[in-house]
Order: structure tokens, then sequence, then C-alpha cells
């Protein structure tokens, strides 16, 4: 499975996730260890298995084993940080902000990766994730080591667009599989 495959799977309304889908994998404003971990991270957030599928199989190939540890690190970290901290964010009461996360985090302050490559993967999933607490934080960090706006946004696109790939296959399946039970 690959990218192309994940194409030929998308439903002709769907003609711009194509498009998109195509000129991301191309992405020139990140390096390529940059734009295939934001790729594996966003699939892995997406939580589809055939999306995951052909995004490992294409850009798994193009990170070192320690690469794509990483930004299956970030995946799961930032699953775990996106609810907590989605929640201390958007709880009434103040004292959750005050109180500690008692989370381990660890993989945080050493991913296997330069900090900047595994900061863009966390704010991908956090992107996917809806947790504006940690984009915040993540986009502070990648702009202090010197990330610029159009390199996030480039990220933040390829995460739109693997979750709507994903949304998209996920969808036609449903409504493929209630069309055969009528």
């Amino acid at each position: 499975m690959s990218i192309e495959s994940l194409k030929n799977r998308l439903p002709d309304y769907a003609r711009d996730l194509k498009l998109n889908l195509s000129s991301l994998a191309a992405e020139p404003g990140l390096t390529e260890q940059q734009r295939a971990g934001t790729f594996v991270a966003s699939a892995l957030a997406s939580r589809n298995a055939e999306v995951t599928q052909a995004i490992l199989a294409e850009f798994g190939p193009k990170l070192s084993p320690e690469a794509l540890t990483a930004a299956k690190a970030a995946a799961a970290i930032m699953a775990m940080n996106n609810i907590y901290y989605r929640f201390v964010h958007l709880a009434s009461a103040s004292d959750y902000k005050t109180l500690p996360a008692k989370l381990r985090m660890n993989v945080i302050a050493k991913p296997g990766v330069e900090k900047a490559d595994f900061e863009l993967w966390s704010l991908a999933v956090s992107a996917v994730n809806g947790c504006g607490m940690c984009i915040d934080a993540h986009e502070r960090e990648l702009r202090k080591a010197g990330l610029s706006a159009e390199q996030i946004q480039a990220a933040v696109r390829i995460a739109a667009v693997v979750h709507a790939v994903a949304a998209t296959i996920e969808g036609e399946a449903v409504a493929g599989s209630q069309a055969a039970a009528a």
C-alpha cells in the first residue's frame, strides 16, 4: 500500500484531497525527515488502519529507525497530552491549571531525534486532536528553534490532509456497507 493506493481509494468528490496529498508528499519547505515524520505521526493520530499502513509503507523507509520511533512516540504522547491539556484548558474551574499533571512525559525531553522535529510532529498531532494549549506550546518551541511560519503551516497542512483522507475513506467504508445492506 502507498500514497497512490490511498489516492485511488478516494472518491471523485475528494479530488482536492488527492491533489493535496500529492503536493504535500513533496513539500519543499520541510526536510525529508520532518515531512516523513509528520505524515507518520498524523496518520497514527488519524486512527485509520488503512491510512496508517499506506503512510508507513510510503514514509517509514524514509526515516531512520530512531526517527520512525520518535514519530510514533509523538503520536502516542500527544494522544495522552492532548486529552489532558484540552481538559485543563476547557474546564471552568481554574484550579486545574495550577495542579501538576503527574503524567510521565520523558520522551519529550529525549525523543531520539532533533528536538525541533519532535516538536513539529507533536504539533501536527495536536492539530489533529484539537488541543489549543498544546498547539500554542509546540508552536512557541518551533519558533524558538528557528522554524518559519511557512514550515509550521506545512506540517499542519499535512496533518489536515491526512486526517481528511482518513475520514473520507472511513466514511466511504460505512456508506458502502450501508448500501450493501440495503
